[in-house]
């Protein structure tokens, strides 16, 4: 009997697939700008460039707030997004889409391999190939059409993450292809291609964001389960074993070192709402739920905002969370055990646990964020996929209950293309997603806020607007709920000052009490920054003994962030006339975070607004050793025209 013509089934189903992700993602395309959009896009002048010169480009690089690495590669096609389409959100998220649908080539690629690898070491499995082509398609069309990867696309920052990721796919695919050159008798053109897709992978990837660095571990576990460390002819490869004792073990141990120290003093977490201990034992939690997330998902466990979450504070508090670790450790031991029986299951299962291990371990990160599972739900379809297509081997029966896993096979993916289709277009519009991701979260803070921050929005500060009226109940029971930042009452006192409304004490009340209770984040830095400015461009007649009330409570916490000491600098100076009080904060703004030019700048404007000509000729002299590229040569050539002539 012929078989059927399995390569040009799967070159088809992959191209239907890319089809079938772009129609179920293009609703989404209409959508707006959210939470970290802002900080990170809307709101930084950095990456938008008047002109594609050298020094605008360089600060455009060095411009995101988002990490002290500042991820210029990303940076950088923020800057080119905005210099093709401005802000328009439409052509920016486009682009996040096709860096997804090449990732979902690169998907089809690797699983190609993969596939074709891992048959060769199951004595069970067939050895033709042409029938990885269609499983590879399968593969790669679910990890396109997954709900849980669809923030890498929507959600315009996180293209950080797909960026980096196209990194790490590229050269996980390159390694791959490198090792099989080497056991097929090519070993030195083999192993440069290793090395060179190891190194320019992680590299490159890094300027993207940070997860890029995990790329020598998925080319590690890869080894050990495909090739064993071992040459063509069965003897152990040490130049293999040498690649990466140099990029993963030396690495690593070196990143411990610089990092626990830090990790370990009790002012790292200060800023958040759990320790390193409660942290671990929360993310067992919730790296087991992201199992179900990524294969059975559900509206509510992918609500977007996660900041309701029970933080675990013992084995058995909450009872799940002994039950999830016993989990994890299960699959790390099952992954081990079938290493050889079922090298694929083995592999897909070390992908999803070890995509974890940055971001789901002592870092002081947030807890929770679906965008993590990028790179691990590609794990979980490898090791699911495959047993659920029910191929037959040549030669070899058909395999058991085949209708029923097709039928499994075929229900995950109606799932997983209908929800990430309702999401979709929920995500369509600002104020259709406000209200989804609402519903879909009740006791999230985060979630009410961006409702009623929404309804604001819609509302264009109009008193007679229905959107006026329905902005205060979601922003008032958002400032309520339990772990909430000051971001809703920010939002109140912001919209009733605007508008010329009563400014409720319950409001001031409440924000300051969370002021004193506890170190600020980054929200709350961001919405004291918000009221400065409003205040000081004349927007916002807010009540001075109250906004200074609130400064003293946030900086009553030991080694305030540099923001806050500037935000505070900028309203002493601009709105309370305190011109001492302001060049204070603003020489402690520039101690504490020295490589930030803002701060730097606006110490220099003070000091000739104070006729202190040779200090500020010393900061501006400071200013320039910053000046990488020339990104600053604009604004070092204002400054030096504010000062008088010699």
């Amino acid at each position: 009997m012929k078989l059927p013509n399995f390569r040009l089934a799967g070159v088809a189903l992959m191209a239907a697939m890319i089809a079938i992700a772009m129609l179920v993602y293009w609703p989404g395309l209409a959508g707006g700008w959210l939470f970290d959009d802002y900080p990170n896009i809307v709101d930084n002048p950095g990456v938008q460039p008047s002109q594609a010169s050298l020094p605008a480009l360089v600060n455009a690089a060095l411009s995101s707030p988002a990490s002290d690495f500042k991820r210029p590669l990303a940076s950088l096609s923020f800057a080119a997004n905005y210099l093709a389409t401005g802000l328009d959100p439409f052509g920016w998220k486009l682009v996040n889409l096709v860096i997804h649908l090449l990732n979902g080539v690169l998907v089809y690629l690797l699983a190609r391999r993969l596939l074709a690898l891992a048959a060769a070491r199951d004595p069970r499995a067939g050895r033709d190939t042409r029938r990885h082509d269609l499983m590879a398609a399968l593969i790669a069309g679910g990890w396109l059409l997954l709900p849980i990867n669809l923030t890498g696309v929507l959600y315009v920052v996180q293209r950080m993450e797909s960026l980096a990721n196209l990194c790490v796919l590229a050269g996980l695919l390159g390694y791959v292809a490198g090792r099989q050159r080497m056991r097929a008798g090519r070993p030195r053109g083999g192993l440069a291609l290793a090395v060179a897709s190891l190194l320019l992978g992680t590299g490159i990837g890094l300027l993207a964001k940070e997860t890029a660095v995990m790329l020598p571990l998925y080319a590690a576990v890869t080894e050990w389960v495909l090739f064993d460390f071992r040459r063509g002819d069965g003897r152990r490869d040490f130049a293999v074993v040498g690649l990466f004792v140099l990029t993963l073990a030396v690495p690593l141990i070196a990143g411990l070192t610089w990092m626990l120290p830090h990790l370990l003093a009790p002012q790292s977490w200060a800023t958040r709402d759990f320790t390193l201990r409660t942290r671990l034992l929360s993310e067992a939690r919730i790296v087991a739920g992201y199992l179900r997330w990524t294969l059975l998902p559900t509206p509510e466990a992918l609500s977007f905002y996660h900041d309701d979450f029970r933080i675990s504070t013992g084995l058995l508090t909450p009872w799940t969370t002994l039950p999830s670790l016993l989990l994890l450790i299960a699959l790390a031991a099952l992954a081990v055990a079938w290493r050889r029986r079922r090298p694929l299951v083995a592999l897909g299962l070390m992908y999803f646990l070890g995509c974890h291990l940055l971001t789901g371990t002592i870092l002081p990160l947030e807890l929770i964020y679906e965008h993590r599972n990028y790179f691990a739900s590609l794990g979980l379809l490898l090791a699911l996929v495959p047993p659920l297509c029910a191929l037959p081997a040549p030669g070899a029966g058909t395999p058991p209950f085949a209708l029923a896993r097709r039928v499994a096979l075929l229900a995950l993916f109606v799932l997983w293309t209908g929800l990430t289709a309702l999401t979709a277009r929920a995500w369509s519009s600002p104020l259709q997603l406000a209200e989804e991701l609402a519903a879909r979260a009740p006791h999230s803070p985060r979630a009410q806020y961006e409702l009623g921050r929404t309804y604001i929005i819609y509302s264009h500060y109009d008193r007679a607007s229905p959107f006026t009226r329905l902005a205060y109940a979601p922003l008032e029971r958002a400032a309520a709920l339990p772990g909430s930042s000051i971001l809703p009452e920010q939002a109140l006192i912001f919209m009733n000052a605007r508008m010329g409304l009563p400014l409720k004490d319950a409001w001031w009340d409440s924000m300051i009490a969370k002021l004193k209770a506890h170190p600020p984040g980054v929200q709350d830095e961001s919405s004291l920054a918000a009221l400065v400015k409003c205040a000081r461009d004349g927007g916002c007649p807010l009540p001075k003994e109250r906004m200074v009330e609130a400064f003293l409570a946030a900086l009553s916490h030991p080694d305030p962030s540099a923001r806050l000491l500037a935000s505070y600098g900028d309203y002493a100076w601009n709105v309370l006339g305190d011109h001492a009080l302001g060049l204070r904060l603003a020489r402690e703004a520039v101690a504490r975070a020295s490589n930030e030019s803002a701060y730097r700048v606006t110490l220099i404007r003070m000091l000739l607004a104070e006729g202190r000509t040779t200090e500020a000729r010393e900061a501006l002299a400071q200013l320039q050793t910053y000046n990488l590229g020339g990104r600053l040569d604009a604004t070092i050539a204002e400054l030096r025209r504010l000062f008088p002539a010699r």
